[in-house]
């Protein structure tokens, strides 16, 4: 049956920003597909409601709060896993974000901390996570990038640069990995998420949607899906890609409206 190759039975995975938003529903959308979890953010409180809908799925989960800016906190969420479960098959780097801002107030150390929170995180915990994964049978990492990183737009410098260098770690890990360990990545459009909230009011918001071929804002349930598909046996055959799911977009949804220089 088709639909058994999206199941993730007796599966581990460690999904990082799993408070809220996407990485909250990716951590959902795993457990609903059969996975048991390591969830790790700054925020103890927001991971313990996530983690009692995992619960409520009946999948084991653990919690590690911590601060994923710290690089050294990183092989932490290993650690649990190889203590919880003595396995691990998926990684999810969902960690991420930068504040726009105009070119002339962007300075080199906002160039240096996008790339940090970005790209760094993912390849330490991918670094930290591939000898337990390889104890097994592999798996496979997903990249959550953004549509930034391919379509630009005053005032994205800093994080569109980082979002597409993610990109190119993505192809490079897959190179490295495969076969044993499959790597890709999501570059989702406009989401509807708490931190997205502030630019999502009045004629802004419309102009969004306007913007969007599918007429709607992305869900994180959108991104969840897609992240199940290329970690599962469904999409076993597919490794280095960047998947869009952004509506269709051709051009940056959320323009900041800056004027020439």
């Amino acid at each position: 049956m088709i639909l058994d190759r999206f199941r993730l039975d007796g599966q581990v995975a460690v999904v990082t920003g799993g408070s809220r938003g996407i990485g909250a529903a990716c951590a959902l959308g795993l457990a609903e597909a059969g996975a048991d979890l390591v969830i790790s953010a700054r925020q103890a409180d927001s991971l313990a409601e996530v983690a009692a809908r995992i619960g409520s799925l009946g999948r084991r989960v653990e919690v590690v709060a911590a601060d994923l800016s710290d690089l050294e906190n990183l092989p932490r969420l290993v650690e649990a896993t190889s203590a919880a479960y003595g396995r691990l098959d998926i990684v999810v780097n969902n960690v991420g974000g930068t504040a726009p801002r105009p070119f002339l107030n962007t300075k080199t150390r906002h160039l240096g901390d996008a790339f940090a929170w970005n790209v760094l995180t993912a390849y330490e915990l991918t670094r930290a996570a591939v000898p337990l994964m390889l104890e097994g049978d592999g798996g496979a990492v997903v990249n959550i990038s953004s549509a930034a990183g391919h379509l630009p737009e005053r005032g994205y410098l800093a994080y569109g640069t980082a979002k597409a260098a993610l990109d190119a770690l993505t192809r490079f890990l897959a190179a490295d990995l495969g076969p044993r360990i499959r790597v890709n990545a999501v570059a989702p459009g406009a989401i509807e998420t708490e931190a997205l909230a502030p630019m999502l009011e009045g004629s802004i918001r419309d102009g969004i949607i306007a913007r969007t071929h599918t007429r709607r804002l992305g869900r994180p349930e959108d991104i969840a899906a897609a992240v199940v598909f290329l970690v599962s046996e469904a999409g076993s055959f597919v490794s280095g890609k960047v998947l869009e799911v952004d509506g269709g977009t051709e051009a940056n949804t959320v323009p900041l409206g800056l004027a020439d220089l």
